[in-house]
């Protein structure tokens, strides 16, 4: 060991004698003042860098074990209503009947499953549109101050509790649909009304990201071949930003398909296949949202409600697994 510091201090040595630009902190240092000791032990600096390094990987660590944990907690009470209560999965997802107070074959939640996905794709429908021109306005055609304007209203429209939407929802939307198609006015088209207005923001602000992505030299190369700006919009500018576009409305979707308490609102609550968009029906949130709290924990009602729950969660991770997918389409 004494070796090796006798080596490490020639070194230092020669290069505090051939230093051509003293080192700040070496200036005044001399070769005989050279403590070999204090240079092998680690520093305050690197210290510092462990501690960083521990902190970052206990973060890791605990947001994991708490994705894992809810996915387990979810899961055990999700599949207790098949393993447990020995519901049959082919009845619980093909059959409409659902009133799980009167035993395992009254356990069917395709109404519910249908209501979701049918307010979720209309919603997102009708605000991928919306929400595309006014990405477009806010990055091709708006001023910088304009843009920004717009940018506060989408910020501010994000911000809004959901209750407050669904209160808006219960008070304008409910009556007027009552009021033009007749019947109760709760129904699909109220909630995908209200899920219009929530997922409009969120899909706007993710379409304006993408536009901004893309390539300055591509919108010149098009204008240097003499395309319109509104040609250059139509074929180059969204047809490069498709895949995060797409991004944007599933990422829409996600937030449409586990919204809970607005859509509790507005649609009914009625588990029951909808045969148009103006008849009462639930969907999976606003069925556990209005029925949790009256179950008692370890019984088929409540295990069927986590079952409900496990549905989501899989929708959840399908979603993101889509949002990976179409963004690794859009880097090839």
């Amino acid at each position: 060991m004494s070796e090796k510091n006798d080596d490490l201090k020639k070194v230092v040595n020669q290069a505090l004698a051939e230093q051509k630009v003293p080192h700040v902190k070496l200036d005044k240092m001399k070769p005989s003042t050279v403590d070999i000791d204090k240079l092998t032990k680690p520093s305050k600096e690197t210290h510092q860098e462990y501690w960083g390094k521990g902190l970052t990987f206990l973060a890791i660590v605990l947001i994991i074990l708490l994705v894992v944990s809810i996915i387990g907690f979810v899961g055990e009470h999700g599949l207790a209503t098949f393993f447990s209560d020995h519901v049959n999965i082919i009845h619980f997802l093909t059959s409409t009947d659902w009133d799980p107070t009167q035993g395992k074959n009254h356990v069917g939640a395709l109404a519910m499953i249908v209501t979701s996905f049918l307010v979720t794709l209309i919603s997102a429908l009708i605000a991928a549109p919306f929400a595309i021109a006014v990405a477009l306005f806010m990055t091709e055609y708006s001023s910088k101050r304009s843009a920004k304007f717009l940018q506060s209203v989408t910020e501010l429209l994000v911000g809004i509790p959901s209750v407050v939407y669904g209160f808006l929802g219960l008070t304008i939307i409910v009556p007027a649909i009552r009021n033009i198609f007749g019947g109760t006015g709760f129904g699909i088209l109220a909630a995908t009304l209200v899920l219009f207005v929530m997922v409009l923001p969120t899909i706007t602000s993710l379409t304006v990201d993408a536009l901004k992505a893309v390539p300055t030299e591509l919108k010149n190369s098009s204008a240097a071949l003499g395309a319109t700006r509104w040609q250059t919009i139509y074929h180059v500018i969204l047809r490069a930003s498709t895949p995060r576009i797409l991004t944007a409305i599933i990422f829409g979707m996600a937030r449409a398909f586990g919204e809970a308490l607005a859509v509790q609102m507005v649609i009914g609550n009625a588990v029951l296949m909808p045969y148009n968009l103006v008849s009462p029906s639930a969907t999976l949130t606003s069925q556990l949202t209005s029925q949790m709290g009256n179950t008692v924990m370890g019984t088929l009602p409540n295990n069927a409600l986590w079952s409900l729950a496990l549905l989501l969660l899989l929708m959840s991770l399908l979603f993101n697994f889509l949002v990976h997918l179409i963004g690794k389409k859009g880097k090839k």
